[in-house]
């Protein structure tokens, strides 16, 4: 059996949704990537900095290289029902285990398989750690379109998918890009609570929930507080009203629902060592401690209900926490 065909039918077989080829030649255009950066919108992500030029050029990273397979893993799901009460709302790709070490684990069989049956290739995998722009190479596969909410997205189907790429020493026959399908819609615009997304598409990354509640260490600005919502870790916003998002397949275990909506004065009550414990193998474990409380401070401010007071006045303590249970207190006595 030739590579391609080995290679797309072992995907399928792992549960990838999508397994398409992009050729390395020519590099991809880093114009938007540096714009991104020179604006400085990538905040407190300085590893995009700088991983830049490997992210230009693959031969840093897999010298020979000539073809990359681009992956889909698809953790579209239901979201649960709203248990109401003190509780925060968790992005779904995060409800269950952490995404880069079972995703990562079928990419390693696929580079297996090529150990195996094709001996002279090369191989470079990656599920979001390395300096690699997924994005970039998914639409040049085909695998989908980057939408204006910079998401990966699959007409008529859905955005909700994880990226894995498997660079090759080996001349594989690309497939064709799908083009833009955004058109006019507006609604992934129209919906971001922070303003995030640019009038014409392009994501300002320092505006969006997902980035504040995960990456962003210290206090929050305060007129981005309040747009928070009940977003305690990521959002899911602009893809919940994207037209594209139709398909609902049954989910792989390893993204269950475990922890759609958490309580909110556990979240607080806990200290950083038991919280990191708490969030062992998921993906909250990279906001497990001060930021995780206090975002949950920010939510509780937003939500507004007295019964939070205690828990939020036993956690006055300085900091970012400190700072925001501050402001919620604040918030929740001028109701």
């Amino acid at each position: 059996m030739e590579l391609k065909a080995a290679l797309i039918a072992e995907a399928a077989r792992l549960g990838f949704i999508r397994a398409r080829f992009a050729s390395v030649g020519p590099p991809v255009s880093m114009l938007h990537y540096d714009a991104f950066l020179a604006a400085g919108w990538h905040g407190q992500m300085e590893w995009l900095a700088t991983g830049r030029d490997e992210r230009a050029n693959v031969e840093k990273l897999l010298p020979g290289a000539r073809s990359i397979l681009v992956l889909g893993f698809d953790y579209t799901q239901a979201l649960p029902p709203d248990p109401g009460g003190l509780t925060g709302r968790v992005a779904s790709y995060a409800w269950g285990r952490d995404y880069h070490n079972f995703v990562l684990k079928r990419v390693r069989k696929l580079q297996a398989l090529i150990h195996r049956m094709f001996p002279d290739v090369n191989s470079y995998s990656s599920v979001d750690t390395r300096p690699v722009y997924e994005r970039a190479w998914a639409a040049r596969a085909g695998v989908g379109f980057v939408g204006k909410n910079a998401c990966q997205i699959l007409p008529g189907d859905t955005s909700y998918i994880l990226l894995a790429t498997l660079m090759l020493t080996a001349d594989v026959e690309p497939d064709a890009p799908l083009g833009e399908h955004c058109g006019r819609c507006t609604r992934c615009i129209d919906a971001c609570p922070t303003q995030a997304i640019g009038s014409t598409g392009g994501l300002t990354a320092t505006r969006c929930i997902s980035y504040l509640t995960i990456e962003h260490d210290g206090p929050i600005a305060p007129e981005l507080r309040p747009q928070l919502g009940r977003w305690l870790f990521g959002c899911d916003d602009c893809q919940e009203v994207c037209p594209h998002v139709h398909v609902r397949r049954p989910p792989p275990p390893e993204v269950a629902p475990d922890n759609a909506w958490l309580d909110l004065r556990s979240i607080l009550a806990e200290d950083d060592a038991s919280l990191q414990a708490r969030f062992t193998g998921s993906p909250l474990r990279r906001a497990a401690g001060p930021r995780l409380r206090r975002n949950a401070a920010y939510v509780l401010g937003n939500l507004r209900d007295p019964i939070a007071i205690p828990a939020l006045e036993a956690v006055r303590e300085g900091g970012a926490v400190g700072d925001a249970a501050e402001w919620a207190l604040t918030r929740i006595r001028a109701r």
